[in-house]
């Protein structure tokens, strides 16, 4: 307990959650899935985006991620085809069609994307994010204290990440899913699916062009 400095600590809980309910691509990703394919399934989703997170915080806090900003061209395939693949399910959703899209018809069997398509889908979004890179980089440094082992303080730091992190994304999750309701009643599932599958062609470009 003494190897952390808790007014740090409580001035980084309020920054990093701005920051984190800020939409962002894994936010309007999680809003998207709230839509279509609920609360529950998009589980898989953030639970690979927290890896992704972990990853990134992790890299940027031992330094690795400063190499790797010098060195854009790195992300530069890995980040066009994650936004390439994002933009190919938008395209899917808007048709109504894929296994992330709602079926129209209350006969139509959905053809559902397995948990490891959307934790793998999840984890993409989160390391293919050069601007991620960037924030943490910039973020972590002011809130450790260089008297005090760094060790217990990244570990402190990452936790905090993570927690706030899934705390927005199920935020966002949920708002998806009241978001779902109101469209289903308004325009029917052909609406639903394309506001979603329009989110996710907004990811796509996001990540690919960001």
């Amino acid at each position: 307990m003494l190897s952390l400095n808790w007014s740090l600590l409580s001035v980084f809980i309020p920054t990093f959650f701005v920051v984190s309910i800020t939409p962002g691509m894994c936010m309007t990703l999680a809003l998207s899935m709230g839509i279509t394919i609920g609360v529950r399934r998009a589980l898989w989703m953030m639970a690979g985006e927290l890896v992704g997170v972990a990853v990134v915080a992790t890299s940027a806090a031992i330094g690795v991620a400063t190499f790797m900003l010098k060195y854009p061209t790195a992300f530069t395939v890995f980040k066009y085809a994650g936004g390439a693949y994002l933009a190919w399910l938008g395209i899917q959703m808007w048709r109504s069609r894929g296994k992330m899209a709602m079926p129209e018809s209350e006969d139509e069997a959905p053809a559902q994307a397995t948990r490891g398509q959307l934790a793998t889908q999840g984890f993409v979004t989160a390391i293919a994010n050069p601007k991620g890179w960037a924030f943490f980089v910039a973020l972590l440094p002011p809130f450790i204290d260089s008297e005090l082992p760094m060790a217990p303080q990244l570990t402190a730091l990452i936790l905090i990440i993570l927690a706030l992190e899934f705390l927005c994304l199920q935020l966002y999750a949920h708002g998806g899913r009241g978001l779902r309701k109101l469209l289903r009643q308004g325009g029917g599932v052909r609406t639903v699916n394309r506001v979603a599958g329009s989110l996710m062609l907004l990811v796509g470009g996001w990540l690919a062009f960001g």
